[in-house]
């Protein structure tokens, strides 16, 4: 699309969603073409050695790259502002090939102690058995970050916010000490969305996401992605990706694109019935803490305000008198649903302690204060008074 100058418009996000990376076949169709091939066929073998040395452009096997798939790479690169992007098949595979493409044995990473389990995995087991030593730090805490930097780190990790309690990371901050050792800043942005924060016009190196989450948006499949700049992405991602098979499944890249569409009509919605619940939790007596990014008593709400253009979908709060009261909450809810994923369309509640950081050990839990009454609510689209509703009544059995 041109204006009068023949210059390339700057699309607003929510048509970008819609349109951005679009590739149609000759039939022309409307929705995004879903291609389910593994290969490609060639015209001939001169050309099946071009386009496999790179001197013809084309696709080459499914685990390299997919029409379908490439879509969506395009789509979601446009939103976030990044020069290139690689689908994988699951959030933690885009972490993983995030860290495992910016480090050798002898690096050292550094990442924020508040993280998803399989990520504290990923730094604390996974990488010191090839040689890559990890330091974990207060995310919050820019000290810290400054004094377990070395010359050899390579990479910082951070979420936020972070999961499950919503801590808030100044990302630029973080980013300066990134760059101050030529290491890259790595942001896992799923809690955020690509809505409400851009980490990279943040300074941040790398954004990845589970789009298994909010870009999804309805309990259908797994994917993530990992957004970054060109070189990057070509030198060292994608032979990572080609010889590792991380790659995302043209199918899940389809519904993906499907999600897209409608994302900011989602989270905008799932936001703003987070805000109500939020406010009403905090007033509860059997509430011992209420932790919602959109308040002004967030702990780090100065950085929020900063950083974020939204307060979240997410909200986590604590019911008072531990495990056995938050258990009594969760078996008296009848519309809000048990389940570890998040960002769906139906809201979403789940005990960390005993589910999502259930591997980490009693000390880390404690450090990070996820209690036995700490819950992560997801909440989804159905009438905000209907949620309150339940919540109310589930809060009258603890």
């Amino acid at each position: 699309m041109t204006n009068d100058n023949n210059k390339k418009r700057e699309l607003r996000p929510a048509t970008q969603l819609v349109h951005g990376g679009t590739t149609r076949s000759q039939h022309g169709e409307t929705s995004e073409a879903m291609f389910l091939t593994q290969g490609f066929v060639y015209d001939s073998p001169e050309a099946a050695e071009a386009r496999f040395k790179g001197d013809e452009p084309g696709f080459v096997y499914s685990r390299y790259a997919n029409p379908t798939v490439a879509m969506f790479e395009d789509r979601i690169k446009t939103l976030e502002g990044a020069e290139a992007a690689r689908g994988t098949a699951s959030g933690m595979a885009a972490v993983n090939l995030a860290l495992m493409a910016s480090v050798k044995a002898g690096d050292h990473v550094v990442a924020a102690k508040a993280l998803f389990g399989s990520c504290r995995y990923i730094c604390e087991t996974l990488l010191p058995r090839f040689g890559v030593e990890s330091t974990l730090v207060d995310g919050t805490d820019i000290d810290q970050w400054k004094a377990a930097v070395k010359p050899n780190t390579k990479a910082l990790f951070l979420e936020s916010p972070t999961n499950p309690t919503l801590e808030v990371i100044d990302i630029a901050a973080v980013a300066e000490i990134a760059k101050s050792v030529g290491a890259r800043l790595i942001v896992d942005n799923v809690f955020a969305t690509p809505m409400f924060q851009s980490p990279l016009k943040l300074g941040a190196d790398v954004v990845v996401y589970s789009a298994t989450k909010h870009i999804d948006g309805q309990g259908r499949c797994l994917g993530g992605v990992v957004l970054s700049d060109e070189e990057w992405i070509t030198d060292e991602v994608m032979p990572f990706v080609k010889h590792t098979g991380p790659h995302m499944s043209p199918f899940n890249a389809w519904v993906l694109l499907k999600g897209l569409e409608t994302l900011p009509l989602r989270v905008a919605q799932q936001t703003s019935s987070a805000g109500k619940i939020a406010d009403f939790l905090a007033g509860q007596d059997k509430v011992s803490r209420l932790i919602y990014p959109g308040r002004d008593d967030h702990p780090q709400a100065e950085i929020a305000k900063k950083q974020m253009s939204g307060g979240s979908t997410m909200v986590a709060f604590e019911i008072a008198k531990g495990k056995d009261a938050a258990f009594r909450f969760l078996n008296a809810l009848e519309i809000i649903r048990l389940s570890n994923n998040l960002g769906d369309a139906k809201t979403l509640i789940t005990h960390p302690e005993t589910t999502t950081h259930q591997s980490m050990s009693e000390e880390a839990r404690a450090e990070l204060d996820i209690s036995g009454g700490i819950l992560r609510l997801s909440v989804g689209l159905e009438d905000p008074a209907d949620l309150l509703e339940d919540i109310e009544q589930a809060l009258h059995a603890v």
